[in-house]
């Protein structure tokens, strides 16, 4: 059975979504110290944590999953599979044809391949969703000029600030998020942009790319006092950015905004009773909603192709699930099959290759009819035909 566990921008808001991912962590564990569960991949982001499961002794109505937190969404079986499918097309982020997802969905598939928790069935479920993802993109415009939670955030700054031209702008984490607010500010005409990141080198290279400066995560104080604008997107687990930190820095606090894209958040609450101007993810919902608006006409081609491609995808799994009985079946008849010749083979004299040809002619044999059998069970698969699949288990099954 495929599981999902889910929280995500939809359901909750950045300081629920925190304490809700920890939730969900705390039950995929009691899962697997109860189930044993050897295939799952993992999707974190700034706003959705998910978890895909593949174990066949779960049951729906076990207690673990009868939950009282309602911000937990529970998914299963072609429910499960199809979020997935539009969620690697873009339907399911907040900036609705976003690119970062798909990308992040390749991550966390490479990452559980590498950690041996991505078995064959998720392999073929998250390998068709990034096909389906690319083909969305390739054949729709739903990411035509799409902008990334980190162009957004730019947008929200320049909604409050007006230009940035001439403006002093502080990135902090130069990690994928980071990257997305630097190409961002690319296109901005800065008085200076400055980049800090606790890897000091990976600070370097996005700052070379910007025309910018890399400081030292030690000298942020230094910086925090003179930039109009900070965008924090750090992977920290905690905020970097506190009231008590500021209270050190003489500047006037009224005249700097704050943008903090991080989850869990980068910038404390506290820092609003200064005067400063902060914002994070749930205030990027109102530039979110502009852009699904001017994206809604593609939703209705790229729903037709995702129903397209989860029809494919349950006549391959239908495929696979008589593979297994069809190689059960091809075994057991090479087995026979080299019995009897070796048989027959002790009773002829191999002075003229009788022998050859006798296990020529068997293994021919055993071949054609091998074909017909597969081609039917197959056939049977495609057409979603259970009784002949079940009788073909029950037949062929060697065990």
């Amino acid at each position: 059975m495929i599981l999902n566990l889910r929280v995500d921008h939809k359901i909750a808001d950045i300081q629920s979504m925190e304490s809700i991912s920890k939730d969900i962590d705390d039950l995929f564990w009691k899962l697997q110290d109860k189930y044993s569960i050897n295939e799952y991949i993992e999707i974190s982001t700034c706003n959705r944590k998910e978890y895909y499961i593949n174990n066949d002794y779960i049951e729906e109505d076990d207690e673990l999953l009868s939950h009282e937190n309602q911000s937990i969404i529970i998914e299963y079986g072609q429910s499960a599979v199809m979020h997935l499918l539009r969620m690697t097309s873009g339907l399911e982020s907040m900036i609705v044809g976003e690119d970062q997802i798909l990308g992040q969905v390749k991550d966390a598939k490479h990452k559980a391949s590498k950690n041996h928790h991505c078995g064959k069935s998720l392999d073929a479920i998250f390998t068709k969703a990034i096909h389906v993802g690319q083909v969305v993109r390739n054949k729709t415009n739903i990411n035509k000029g799409a902008v990334s939670i980190g162009s957004a955030a730019i947008g929200l700054a320049e909604k409050h600030m007006g230009s940035l031209n001439d403006k002093s702008v502080l990135v902090i984490g130069a990690g994928k998020m980071g990257r997305l607010v630097a190409k961002a500010l690319a296109e901005k005409d800065l008085n200076a942009i400055f980049v800090a990141n606790r890897t000091y080198y990976v600070a370097i290279e996005l700052a070379k790319d910007l025309g910018g400066e890399a400081i030292l995560f030690n000298d942020l104080e230094e910086y925090l006092a003179t930039a109009d604008l900070v965008i924090s997107a750090t992977s920290a687990p905690h905020a970097i950015i506190t009231k008590n930190r500021l209270l050190g820095i003489d500047r006037d606090y009224e005249s700097l905004m704050m943008v903090d894209i991080a989850n869990p958040r980068d910038i404390s609450d506290d820092v609003c009773e200064l005067g400063v101007k902060s914002f994070n993810i749930d205030d990027l919902r109102e530039i979110a909603d502009e852009n699904t608006h001017l994206r809604i006409k593609e939703f209705g081609e790229a729903e037709s192709i995702i129903d397209e491609e989860f029809i494919l995808l349950k006549e391959s799994f239908k495929i696979m699930e008589v593979d297994e009985i069809l190689g059960n079946l091809r075994a057991s008849m090479e087995e026979i099959r080299q019995r009897e010749t070796k048989k027959a083979s002790s009773k002829l004299s191999d002075v003229d290759g009788s022998a050859k040809i006798l296990n020529n002619l068997t293994n021919s044999i055993v071949n054609k009819i091998f074909f017909d059998i597969s081609k039917k069970v197959k056939d049977a698969a495609k057409d979603d035909n259970e009784d002949v699949i079940k009788a073909a288990e029950y037949i062929f099954n060697s065990n």
